[in-house]
């Protein structure tokens, strides 16, 4: 990941990002509810404004990643493992790649709220 691609995720955590965050204390509970106020994408999606769950298939498979609403899942698929880049916050979610302003940009990499490993998407 690129020192760009982390500037535009840390800048589009101030306009398309409300955490509540549902992290348990123990680490168990993987799941991070995440609002965006404008459609972002994930390989072979795009997620339309809303609130989505990230959450890790189980315990046992914690590089293959599901995102749903409260209807739908919207993606599932395997991601590898990451470390949070230096300087972003650890409530910061996601970062985000670069993309024309005509598309969704895409979802780098998620980090369970917290915590320093996370999830790149691989596209």
């Amino acid at each position: 990941m690129t020192n760009k691609s982390v500037r535009v995720g840390c800048a589009a955590a101030a306009f398309a990002l409300l955490v509540g965050g549902s992290v348990m204390a123990l680490g168990v509970n993987h799941e991070n509810r995440l609002t965006f106020s404008r459609p972002v994408a994930l390989p072979g999606v795009v997620l339309p404004a809303g609130s989505y769950t990230f959450d890790v298939a189980s315990d046992t498979a914690l590089n293959l990643v599901v995102v749903r609403n409260r209807t739908k899942v919207f993606y599932t698929g395997f991601t590898g493992t990451v470390q949070r880049p230096a300087g972003v916050s650890s409530t910061a979610a996601i970062t985000l790649g670069e993309a024309s302003a005509s598309e969704a940009p895409p979802i780098t990499a998620w980090y369970e709220i917290g915590g320093t490993i996370g999830h790149a998407f691989r596209y």
